[in-house]
């Protein structure tokens, strides 16, 4: 006789949010093993990629003197191999070295006061800072002198990627896994339908758009947004955002409200979302096109709040309405 099948809720804290998963089980299965095989596969990223824990491996990679090739861990080295390819596409739109910018202007780990910091010292930081001199040497990865990573816009996408893959593994049929709000759904549910979410930018944002909610169908598919609304201080009348230009090394100017990147993986979904907040609507429109991301922008104006998808995003929304 089939067993009936169920959606079971597991949750808990990680990286300073919360995670949820949701996935198929049959009726009555024991559930804490589940959820302390997610739970440590989580603890495994923060332990080898959280700059707010001391004894971590990134910790550690900051702190080695000049000269010093780490060895890294393999989930460490697999993010790292990510970051790097997302920082040279992008043109360093994305950089996984910007730590020390992110707590110049009063955010991150180890943040300064907010606020805007003079030029001599943005001009000393940002010489600190840069993708490229990164290098893997001897089977490690090499610590340039005074260099600091931060994969703080990629590991909980990673994490999700993680728990994702060892669901799999364990035979679960399908599950939609949330880390922070990054998401990755496969499979279908009990009723044979996908999972669906509610692609957000904001309440405020969303209240103001002149459309229906914008609702995905995640079987297979990552999605990840990147926002200033929770992350910005005010300063001689001028906002702030967290997300920081490392070409420029200042806060993004103009930056779109959310960019939200559709995506087989929610480590390039997340990465991604944040490098195309970072090259602002046009040029990261522009960049999403011509490489064919599913991305969408939300962007406030004089005139209220704008929506602008890419012709991936739009053609998936198409897709999927045509499916249902």
């Amino acid at each position: 006789m089939t067993a009936l099948l169920d959606i079971a809720s597991l949750g808990g804290h990680t990286m300073g949010t919360t995670w949820q998963v949701k996935l198929v089980v049959p009726s009555g299965r024991d559930l804490h093993p589940l959820h302390a095989g997610i739970q440590a596969r989580l603890d495994a990223v923060v332990a080898q990629m959280s700059t707010w824990e001391a004894d971590s491996d990134i910790s550690r990679f900051n702190r080695a003197a000049p000269g010093t090739a780490l060895p890294l861990p393999a989930l460490f080295a697999e993010v790292m191999d990510g970051a790097l390819d997302i920082a040279r596409r992008s043109d360093g739109a994305f950089d996984p070295t910007v730590g020390p910018l992110v707590a110049l202007w009063g955010f991150g780990a180890h943040a300064h006061a907010r606020r805007v910091p003079d030029a001599a010292l943005l001009a000393a930081t940002r010489a600190r800072c840069g993708w490229q001199r990164l290098q893997w040497q001897h089977g490690g990865l090499l610590q340039p002198g005074a260099l600091e990573l931060d994969l703080s816009a990629i590991a909980k996408g990673f994490a999700v990627d993680l728990v994702t893959r060892w669901l799999r593994a364990g035979q679960i049929s399908a599950a939609l896994v949330e880390v922070g709000g990054e998401l990755h759904g496969y499979g279908r549910k009990p009723d044979a339908q996908p999972w669906r979410v509610l692609v957000e930018a904001g309440p405020e944002e969303e209240a103001a758009l002149a459309h229906p909610p914008r609702v995905l169908a995640l079987d297979g598919l990552a999605v990840a947004t990147s926002g200033d609304r929770f992350h910005q201080f005010i300063q001689d009348g001028t906002h702030y955002s967290h997300t920081l230009d490392p070409r420029v090394g200042r806060p993004v100017s103009r930056s779109a409200a959310a960019v939200t990147v559709v995506a087989r993986d929610a480590l390039h979904a997340d990465g991604w979302a944040t490098a195309l907040t970072v090259m602002g609507i046009e040029s990261g429109l522009a960049f999403a096109n011509a490489h064919g991301m599913a991305a969408r922008f939300i962007t406030r104006t004089a005139h209220g709040i704008d929506e602008h998808l890419s012709t991936a995003f739009a053609g998936l929304l198409a897709e999927q309405e045509a499916a249902t």
